[in-house]
């Protein structure tokens, strides 16, 4: 598949829950009202989705939520996609999480092929994580993280930079990510969907995040990929990575390669534009027929944007678009 603007797709972000377990300040209200269970794709009409992307050349699919494992017999799903890494169709399957159910699946998602995960962790501080999160519990997560490292899973930590909250612990959390062979990656806030506080107030540009690291550490431009948004640093002689993904200090769509659907087949041809096709329709109206569904995955490309315009408002507290993180994927 390849856009109105040269770039070839191949990366798939699924959203496979609009639910979670946390209510992370920066992506979500602490009183969300989630979808009803027949608004949601079943399992199998999201395998069908797959299998419709990896036809059209889709190789790498990264599932997302809200959480993704909090969604009931998620593993059923992921086995049947981690056949087609084994046949060598798609080359990396991998998921975003917020770590509370890894000690559980951790194992599973090894066997199914999965060897890349990433965690979002925004503080190693007790009282802030619980203050960010709202619900969450940090040692429940630590154990999700060596219970997968110990299954010999590849963890890239993921920290979003918020002012006056965690902007004094990234060095510290570098430090404990390359003490614990990890990566970490920095994102700026995004103004998606009303929360409950004002995103101005919380916006950090790492490029003076970068700045104020380099004070300590050693960061010199890297050539690595992954096929997502960052652009990578070396850190040093560690033979770790520090990835920036900065949607508003530095836009990044001219690397754009992927697609996003959410749990409800919505597909997203850009993460800033509320643009989308109903995938759910094409599926349910046409008996779950892939072939319908690939022609409307190429008819939307043709609509993709070159870019997004994302941009805070200070006065109004406005979000550029109302569709909160979560209901996209992540």
């Amino acid at each position: 598949m390849i856009d109105p603007f040269g770039r070839h797709i191949t990366y798939l972000r699924l959203s496979v829950t609009d639910r979670c377990d946390f209510r992370c300040q920066y992506c979500m209200a602490e009183n969300m009202q989630f979808l009803p269970k027949s608004d949601v794709l079943s399992l199998e009409e999201l395998e069908i989705l797959c299998t419709a992307f990896i036809a059209r050349g889709v190789k790498k699919i990264r599932l997302t939520g809200g959480e993704p494992l909090v969604r009931k017999n998620i593993m059923s799903l992921v086995n049947n996609l981690g056949r087609y890494l084994q046949d060598g169709i798609l080359d990396e399957l991998t998921l975003t999480t917020n770590g509370s159910q890894l000690e559980k699946y951790a194992d599973d998602l090894y066997r199914a092929g999965i060897r890349r995960i990433n965690v979002s962790l925004d503080t190693l501080d007790e009282a802030k994580f619980r203050h960010i999160t709202r619900w969450g519990q940090i040692d429940k997560v630590l154990r999700g993280i060596q219970a997968a490292q110990e299954v010999g899973l590849s963890i890239k930590i993921n920290m979003v930079a918020l002012k006056g909250l965690n902007d004094d612990e990234i060095d510290s959390m570098l430090g404990w990510c390359v003490r614990n062979g990890m990566d970490l990656t920095l994102i700026e806030t995004m103004p998606l969907g009303e929360i409950d506080v004002n995103r101005h107030d919380q916006y950090l540009s790492l490029q003076d995040v970068r700045d104020e690291l380099s004070a300590n550490w050693q960061l010199t431009e890297s050539e690595y990929r992954t096929g997502g948004p960052a652009r990578y640093l070396a850190v040093g002689e560690t033979g770790r990575k520090l990835g920036l993904i900065t949607p508003m200090s530095h836009n990044f769509c001219d690397s754009c390669n992927r697609l996003r659907v959410t749990c409800t087949g919505e597909l997203y041809m850009c993460l800033g534009h509320d643009d989308n096709i109903d995938l759910r329709k094409v599926l349910r109206n046409h008996q779950g027929d892939r072939q319908a569904v690939e022609k409307a995955i190429l008819e939307a490309l043709t609509r993709k944007p070159e870019r997004h315009y994302f941009t805070i408002d200070p006065e109004n507290n406005r979000p550029t678009l109302e569709r909160h993180m979560s209901m996209t994927g992540g």
